[in-house]
């Protein structure tokens, strides 16, 4: 009780620790995710209740709010639609028929977690430093790890290579998804020691560990065989390099690095070879099938998987069928290709088309209405007008991150899943309240 009623110090770092758990978190598992939430969740408003804070809500606030209770609404229906057609059997996943709206209950938690993290930065509660750090650790952890795994065959958990794969998993064990997760928290280590730690006459010398970082990340995605995670993580480091004139000049250096790194990972390693051979088979193949008018000759592939999203979103056009049900009604769509028939998967394997589906058009306008309106008032405001987030460096990984996290030409997982819809919405909190609070924590201990 202490800790919460002395507003100042103690409240600060109770957060910023609790905040800068997440990246260990998403290492431990989804359960330990969601007990890092609730507990920020429960914090947050107990100090909010006895601080009496200002809530000011802006449109894309209301618009969050919005696609909230759109999920619900849309759960709701598509539990009617199980019940009217008796199909109880088949959905009710241990739940009964309101299976859907129990689970758009339990995804409000994301909606809280948002408003606590967005009040916590505003009222400078919540001391960004410590999650810099946290996320330069656990990115530099699972990158050595992943590296331990390949030389001596398993990582320092004892997890071992998994027989027969082209990917390496780390600590996640047989969750291949290290790549994914170097990808989305790599970058705070590049921006930890210039931004928090007042360097004097050495910060000429974090230059020169700039190119290590890089090629260290790199490869540890490559050997993680996440490709298009991968692609994400170059993307977002060539686009910073160019988007600062005083560091253009990288830009050569980081591109001949990659090439160099690259072709000797892909000419000593048959596994790496052979997972990038089969990627670049993939991408021509999809871009064939694109051209081919005669459908009935297309051959099943990812391109197919993607496609199975059509025919289900037409039952369901303007608010969807309820999240985490299009696994449901791919397999009762008017099938008009019997190849597709197996082309249903849990989801369709990218955001915007799960919430075409799942949430209907509504859902996808209101999405990409937060999405373009985040865009404008961080990397557009940052960028491309005069404003007072011009000198604010703590904000640019973000950007990046969000950029990349909305890319909307990859193969992703289920927008719906506690990974993602975490991860997209702490990055939301972070950047909105940022474009608010013009008195950045920068260099402050």
């Amino acid at each position: 009780m202490h800790l919460f009623l002395n507003p100042s110090k103690n409240q600060t770092t109770y957060f910023s620790i609790l905040f800068a758990a997440f990246p260990v978190s998403f290492i431990a598992g989804n359960m330990i995710i969601n007990i890092n939430t609730i507990l920020i969740i429960l914090s947050a408003f107990f100090i909010f209740k006895i601080n009496n804070f200002s809530l000011k809500f802006f449109i894309e606030d209301k618009l969050i709010f919005l696609f909230f209770i759109l999920v619900f609404f849309s759960s709701v229906s598509a539990d009617f639609f199980f019940y009217t057609n008796k199909l109880f059997h088949e959905t009710s996943h241990g739940l009964g028929y309101l299976a859907t709206s129990i689970k758009s209950l339990f995804f409000l938690k994301y909606l809280f977690l948002y408003i606590s993290i967005k009040i916590l930065i505003e009222n400078k509660v919540l001391n960004l430093k410590y999650f810099f750090i946290s996320c330069t650790i656990c990115s530099l952890f699972v990158s050595i790890d992943i590296i331990i795994q390949l030389v001596f065959g398993k990582d320092v958990f004892g997890y071992e290579i998994i027989e027969g794969s082209r990917k390496l998993g780390g600590p996640f064990g047989e969750e291949l998804i290290a790549g994914g997760y170097i990808q989305r928290f790599s970058l705070f280590t590049f921006f930890v020691l210039p931004i928090f730690f007042n360097l004097g006459k050495i910060k000429k010398i974090t230059f020169f560990f700039l190119p290590i970082l890089f090629v260290l990340f790199s490869i540890s995605i490559i050997l993680a065989g996440n490709r298009i995670n991968l692609i994400l993580f170059l993307m977002i480091v060539f686009l910073i390099l160019i988007s600062h004139k005083q560091l253009r000049k990288f830009f050569l250096h980081f591109t001949l690095i990659f090439v160099v790194v690259f072709t000797l990972l892909f000419n000593f390693n048959s596994e790496i070879k052979n997972n990038f051979r089969n990627f670049y088979g993939s991408v021509t193949s999809m871009i064939s099938i694109s051209l081919i008018e005669d459908k009935k000759t297309r051959p099943l592939s990812h391109f197919q998987e993607f496609s199975t999203f059509y025919e289900t979103w037409l039952m369901h056009k303007y608010i969807g069928g309820g999240i985490k049900n299009f696994r449901y009604f791919c397999h009762k769509r008017p099938v008009k290709n019997e190849q597709k028939q197996y082309a249903c998967n849990m989801h369709p394997h990218n955001y915007y088309l799960e919430i075409l589906t799942e949430t209907g058009v509504f859902g996808l306008v209101i999405i990409l209405s937060i999405f373009i309106i985040t865009f404008y008032k961080t990397f557009y405001k940052k960028y491309i007008t005069r404003s007072s987030l011009k000198e604010n460096k703590l904000i640019i990984p973000f950007i990046f991150l969000f950029i990349a996290e909305i890319f909307p030409i990859k193969s992703t997982g289920s927008f719906f899943t506690t990974g993602n819809t975490t991860y997209i919405f702490l990055i939301l909190a972070i950047l909105l309240a940022l474009t608010r609070n013009d008195n950045s924590i920068e260099n402050k201990p």
